[in-house]
This record gives C-alpha cells, sequence and structure tokens, in this order.
C-alpha cells in the first residue's frame, strides 16, 4: 500500500486554493454586497437575480396617520452601514470596508428597530429620514444576530419630535390580509412601497440554532428592504428581513410577537437568546411506530428520537411521545393550532409558556401518561459556534497561524464542491463535526487558519491551512487558549504539531527556532501583534505553578 502523504500533499494544496479563494477578502466583499438580504444566513432562502418589483408608488397608497398626525412614511428611514467583516484567512486583521444600506423603522424610546444583517460588523452607522437631505449618526444600541434584529440609536435625538413611533400590531395577521412592505430597495433612492397579502404564518428556523415566527408575504421585498416595516391597515405586523431565491414575490418579515419577545429582553438586560427545545424527535404518522411504541389512536403527539440531555435525570427520554404542550393538545405531526385556520410547530409555545427556564410536557411513556417540566435554555452550546458579531481569536507561532473553528469558516466550504469532497476524504472534524456539541465544557476546535507564513523553518511541508490541531507532542488541545499555555510553558526541544485528519503530515519545528522566527515574521508580514487580546493574556502570564 503506497503511502498517503504525497496523495494528501494533492488535496491539501487543492483545498487551500478553495479556501483561500473563499475566504479572500474579494471573495467576502462579493458576497456582503448583498448583505442587505440574509439569505446566506437563513437556510431556506437564497438571493435571487434582481427582480423588478411590483412598486405602489407612495403617491398612490393612501398614508395612515400615526399618533402625532403624520404618515408611515414619515417613521421609516433608511440605513447606511459601513462594514468591517472578519478576514477569517487572516483573522490578524479586517477585510476592507464594504458599504450596505437597509431600512429601519422608528419605535418607542427614541430608537430605531431594524435587522441585525444590516449593522452587523458595522463601523459605521448613519440613517436618512424619508425626503430627508442629510443623514444623521447612529450607534448598535442592541443586536440579536440569531433572530436578525437590531435596535439604534441617534446621537441627535431632536430627530424624534418630528418622527413619531409606528404602532404595532398586538395580533398576528389573517392569511389574506393586505400588506404593504415599506423601504429602501435597490433600483432607487426614494421610499418603495410594495403591495402584497399575508401568504403564510410558519414556526421555522432563522438563524441556527434560534427559531421563530415568521410571516410570508408576496409583496415585493428585495435587497434594502431589510428593517423596513410591514403595514397591515394602520399597524406595523412586522419587519421584513429576506427573500426566497428563485422565486417571485416570496417574501418574509419577522412579525412584531418576536420583535415584542426581543425588546422586551433588551430592556431588562443584555439580550441572551430565546428559550427553546433542542431534542431530536420524528412524527407519530406511521402505524408500524404506533405498534411499536403500543399505543392505540386516540394517542396523539410527536415521538422523542434523541434527547437533547445526556444526563440521567434529563426528563425526556428516546421514545417518549409528547401529548401536550401546557394544555395544548399536539398531533401526530407535531403541529398545535392557533384559532380556526393556522397550525404551527408545537415548539412555537416554548417561548410563550416557559417559566424559570422551563416547559410543562404531557409525555406518553410505555404507555403510560406523564407530566414533566422540561429545561428550555436560551442557548445550545456548540463545538464550531456563530460570531455573533466578534471576530475571531488567533495566535502567530512560527509561521503557523492558530484560530478557532466557526461558523463562518466552515460555512465558506458550503458552495465549493471541491473543498467539502477533500474535507471528507481527509476526515475532517471541520465537517464530521460541525453540528456537535463540546465533548466537554471548553472544547474547541483549533485549526490553521491560514497558508504558512514564508519562512524557511517550513521547508518541506505541505501547507496545514484548515487542519485541525489534535495535539502537540502526544499532549491532546483542548482549545485555543490551551495551545498558547502549552507553547509558553514548553520546555521540550522540539515541537511535533499533529493534525486530525487521515493522513497528512506531522510538521515538526525547534522551539528556540520558531521562537526567534515569530517576531522577524510578523514584522515581515505586517503583522501587529502575536495574537488577539485573549490569546496575548494567556501567552503573557506567569507559567501555572508545577
Amino acid at each position: 500500500m503506497q503511502p498517503l502523504a504525497p496523495l494528501f500533499r494533492r488535496v491539501a494544496t487543492c483545498l487551500v486554493a478553495a479556501v483561500s479563494v473563499w475566504l479572500s477578502p474579494a471573495a467576502r466583499a462579493a458576497d456582503n454586497a448583498a448583505a442587505v438580504s440574509p439569505a446566506a444566513r437563513v437556510p431556506e432562502v437564497a438571493n435571487p437575480a434582481p427582480a423588478a418589483p411590483a412598486t405602489v408608488p407612495p403617491a398612490s397608497v393612501a398614508p395612515a396617520p400615526d399618533s402625532k398626525g403624520g404618515h408611515i412614511e414619515n417613521s421609516v428611514v433608511k440605513v447606511f452601514s459601513t462594514m468591517r467583516y472578519p478576514d477569517l484567512a487572516r483573522p490578524w486583521t479586517k477585510q476592507a470596508p464594504a458599504e450596505a444600506t437597509g431600512t429601519g423603522v422608528v419605535i418607542e424610546g427614541k430608537r430605531i428597530l431594524t435587522n441585525a444583517h444590516v449593522v452587523l460588523y458595522a463601523s459605521q452607522v448613519q440613517i436618512q429620514a424619508n425626503q430627508a437631505g442629510d443623514k444623521l449618526s447612529a450607534t448598535v444600541e442592541s443586536i440579536a444576530p440569531g433572530i436578525d434584529l437590531a435596535v439604534l440609536k441617534l446621537d441627535d435625538e431632536s430627530f424624534f419630535d418630528t418622527h413619531a413611533p409606528l404602532p404595532r400590531a398586538s395580533k398576528l395577521p389573517e392569511i389574506k390580509d393586505t400588506v404593504l412592505a415599506y423601504g429602501f430597495p435597490t433600483g432607487g433612492n426614494s421610499l418603495s412601497i410594495t403591495k402584497g397579502i399575508v401568504s403564510r404564518i410558519e414556526f421555522m428556523p432563522y438563524n441556527f440554532p434560534v427559531s421563530g415566527l415568521r410571516i410570508q408575504i408576496d409583496a415585493a421585498i428585495n435587497p434594502g428592504n431589510s428593517g423596513g416595516p410591514a403595514i397591515v391597515g394602520d399597524q406595523m405586523i412586522g419587519i421584513a428581513f429576506s427573500h426566497l431565491g428563485n422565486a417571485d414575490n416570496i417574501g418574509y418579515i419577522i412579525p412584531t410577537e418576536e420583535v415584542e419577545l426581543f425588546l422586551k429582553a433588551v430592556a431588562s438586560g443584555q439580550y441572551h437568546g430565546k428559550p427553546a427545545m433542542f431534542d431530536d424527535l420524528q412524527t407519530l404518522e406511521n402505524d408500524a411506530l404506533r405498534a411499536f411504541l403500543k399505543v392505540d389512536r386516540s394517542v396523539q403527539g410527536i415521538v422523542v428520537r434523541e434527547p437533547y440531555g445526556k444526563e440521567p435525570d434529563y426528563p425526556l427520554k428516546k421514545w417518549d411521545i409528547i401529548t401536550r404542550i401546557g394544555d395544548t393538545p399536539i398531533d401526530d405531526q407535531g403541529m398545535i393550532r392557533l384559532g380556526a385556520n393556522l397550525r404551527v410547530r408545537f415548539q412555537y409555545l416554548v417561548q410563550k409558556i416557559a417559566r424559570d427556564g422551563k416547559v410543562p410536557l404531557t409525555i406518553v411513556r410505555h404507555s403510560q401518561p406523564l407530566q414533566i417540566e422540561l429545561p428550555v435554555p436560551s442557548d445550545r452550546p456548540m463545538l464550531i459556534p456563530d460570531l455573533r458579531g466578534a471576530y475571531p481569536s488567533y495566535f502567530v507561532f512560527g509561521p503557523m497561524v492558530f484560530s478557532t473553528a466557526t461558523m463562518q469558516y466552515v460555512g465558506a466550504f458550503s458552495g465549493n464542491a471541491g473543498a467539502l469532497n477533500t474535507l471528507s476524504f481527509i476526515q475532517s472534524p471541520l465537517l464530521l463535526r460541525r453540528t456537535a456539541a463540546p465533548a466537554f465544557p471548553g472544547e474547541e476546535l483549533v485549526i490553521v487558519s491560514s497558508p504558512f507564513f514564508p519562512h524557511k523553518l517550513a521547508k518541506g511541508y505541505s501547507n496545514p491551512m484548515s487542519g485541525v490541531l489534535k495535539s502537540v507532542n502526544g499532549i491532546p488541545i483542548k482549545n485555543l487558549a490551551h495551545l498558547v499555555a502549552l507553547l509558553r510553558d514548553s520546555k521540550d526541544e522540539f515541537l511535533a504539531f499533529e493534525f486530525d485528519t487521515r493522513g497528512g503530515e506531522t510538521p515538526v519545528f525547534r522551539r528556540q527556532d520558531a521562537l526567534a522566527a515569530t517576531e522577524d515574521i510578523l514584522s515581515d508580514n505586517g503583522v501587529r501583534a502575536q495574537g488577539s487580546a485573549d490569546t496575548l493574556a494567556v501567552w503573557n502570564a506567569k507559567p501555572a505553578a508545577p
């Protein structure tokens, strides 16, 4: 059998090329040009080719007066953002500034509501009122990328003296209600109003792992509409946030019910997310499954395929049937009824009836009914987490740049079949453990995020970019901080970096040579700091006592 190293060199070279393209500032900037439509952040949707929206000129729509005698148009603003996204292949720097626009709406408390993706990573935010000639500086007060909502504050609050908050509906709209979508989509500079109906209301995923109510409308929504209000009658029923690619006039809005939950949470302090169930479930529609579980037709509900909690006292067990959430019955597809004409996934009620982090459920276990209280955490720990507006940590040691695997880094491979095939071939944890929870508290996947810096120390080694570090001198690496501390405290003459891949190489460096070369490498490549603030704090700390 031939050694795998030569073959691994070829696939590693392919992977480096693919990642370099997909993570390059130019490529990311091209993706970010459509940042006002968060299709890449919502699995169900994708950016369509620009279409001619069915725009209703503002003059042809009877404007609804607000409480100060103004009009809805007076409460809608255009949002201008200058984004500095992370450069995931060069984590010591940021991408070049990218300009994006969206829409916002005035709400109570002298604030403006918009989408998180309109202002995420914004180094500068400005707003401009409809028919106004000047822009006003704004700052992001609160942001929740998971549910895609953000609140802005203005430096000059006198703006709100003449721009009233838009009243919000206290209940969900009805299917077929006429809806008007206000915003500033591409194709012009003035306010656009599109008209349609409410087509569908569902409880669906937003940005993993967050789910929420989502309203589908057929009023045209295009890049730039994000954050703009959707109006039924004279009240806002939600704000636009996305559209379905390769389809005509299928847009999505975040309903005011989700907005209220977000605003209530930020009013009480920092937003920590929504309570949710993360258990794996399956329907109870199959007759053989029903017979296997020994339940007759009188039992309806959803089956627990795999409980989220692994501890022995976790309330749900495999093959439990969840029949009620609170007092609401669940059908065999896991749905509940909201009124006469609306069915949604039963998990929708978690955010409404959870108390003290728990939700009451009725289950059937071994044919017997039971009442339980299920923990519903507001976050799901992920081995490969979302950056959520933060910048990646990194540390430079010799010719290698170490960072942590993030959802954004791995997501760069999603549209590249060659890179995915390579990750599969080398059995990379970036693919095999993409949606896994940490195996222990604090576990991270430490990766080499960048190609080798040019230096003689790397002579003869294949490029380890995107490799997941398994161990150093046989010591398993728990996380990036652990790696930095290990490199700081090591007294070994040589350091062997073993990667968690099929085949490949194990680069070995003289420790003192790598230490001595690091400063020159940083200087030669214009890297201002050897690491991010968190890793430098570990590097500069005193070694742990033996």
